[in-house]
């Protein structure tokens, strides 16, 4: 195909703080095999109180193509970045971007033409989760292992190709932000998720391949591990309360989880019966081969493994109960996504 009849392509970057992983992250783009005159990146900067917008400002100088924009997002928030770099993208193709993401130099000519086959609304790939420190790389593993996500198909590494109903640093076509509106700006995380649910429901096509690959730099802390599944958990309740639909049902056993421990363990103060604390045993015990079989390959990160694996469900648990409790008075009321403006 002639380069000149190769669709443009956005690349978006809402990013805040992010100056250990621009550079990486914008080298990625630039190796590209795409032709780099068909092509821009757009870097939605929250607010950052680092280095992020002068180590972009340093790439867009040094690099006439592809065209690197810096774009102020007031709001501060992935989604708010998003919408605010939208209204400035004149791609065919529109890709979100994590600033903890690098892209491997085939994902956009992979995306484009995967778009081009299927006919799919939204094209994505595998991500590769990785870490720098002994408990970076124990988190990446957890997040890539069925047992610490559930069987999320783009974070298995031997997923087949198929439609699913979503993918990370999606490949968009511009249509689809036409027909169905922009990200949800309340959803401080889940926000792609919603997107990607209100897509299917629309009637839309999400196709997995899984030669699309991506490596993801994990939280390289408990603390900050628990943060984001926290909010993953808290926020996915308002997802479906928005979509008045459940998106998979892998969603809601960290939160029966986390309410049957606690109401076994009340339970067994009360009445003394050891039989309450049998949901909390069977977890300890399949948290215990998971780690042994996820480690396989990696026994240095045994030890930390279960930890990992604890702090993922029962952050994400907690949240999703806490989410439940924050909006309480929405959980049988109709509501409605606000988002539907369109470009």
């Amino acid at each position: 195909m002639p380069e000149s009849s190769l669709p443009f392509v956005t690349l978006i970057l809402p990013v805040r703080n992010e100056s250990p992983f621009i550079g990486q992250t914008l080298l990625a783009l630039l190796e590209q095999n795409y032709p780099h005159d068909r092509m821009e990146i757009l870097v939605a900067d929250g607010q950052s109180t680092d280095n992020t917008p002068e180590n972009v400002r340093i790439f867009a100088t040094s690099h006439p193509l592809p065209v690197i924009r810096l774009i102020d997002n007031p709001k501060i928030s992935m989604p708010a970045g998003f919408n605010i770099a939208m209204r400035h993208a004149s791609g065919d193709i529109v890709i979100m971007v994590g600033g903890h993401t690098r892209l491997a130099n085939d994902y956009i000519s992979r995306c484009v033409e995967a778009l081009r086959q299927t006919g799919a609304d939204c094209v994505g790939g595998i991500i590769d989760t990785t870490g720098k420190t002994g408990i970076a790389q124990a988190i990446a593993l957890a997040q890539s292992s069925w047992f610490g996500v559930g069987g999320a198909t783009f974070r298995m590494k031997h997923a087949k190709a198929g439609y699913v109903d979503t993918v990370a640093f999606g490949a968009y076509r511009r249509s689809v932000f036409e027909r169905i509106g922009l990200l949800d700006e309340e959803l401080v995380r889940n926000q792609d998720d919603e997107f990607n649910f209100r897509l299917t429901q629309s009637g839309g096509k999400i196709w997995l391949d899984p030669s699309i690959r991506s490596e993801y730099y994990s939280r390289s802390s408990l603390r900050r591990l628990w943060k984001q599944y926290f909010e993953y958990g808290m926020y996915k309740v308002r997802v479906i309360q928005k979509r008045r639909a459940v998106p998979a049902w892998r969603h809601l056993i960290p939160g029966l989880f986390v309410m049957s421990s606690i109401s076994g363990m009340v339970a067994f103060l009360l009445s003394r019966r050891i039989l309450w604390l049998a949901p909390t045993a069977v977890y300890f015990v399949a948290n215990g081969a998971a780690s042994i079989y996820t480690a396989r390959h990696k026994r240095h990160l045994l030890p930390i493994l279960p930890v990992v694996f604890a702090t993922l469900h029962v952050a994400y648990g907690l949240g999703f109960l806490y989410g439940l409790w924050r909006w309480r008075a929405s959980v049988f009321a109709a509501t409605t996504v606000t988002t539907r403006t369109l470009l």
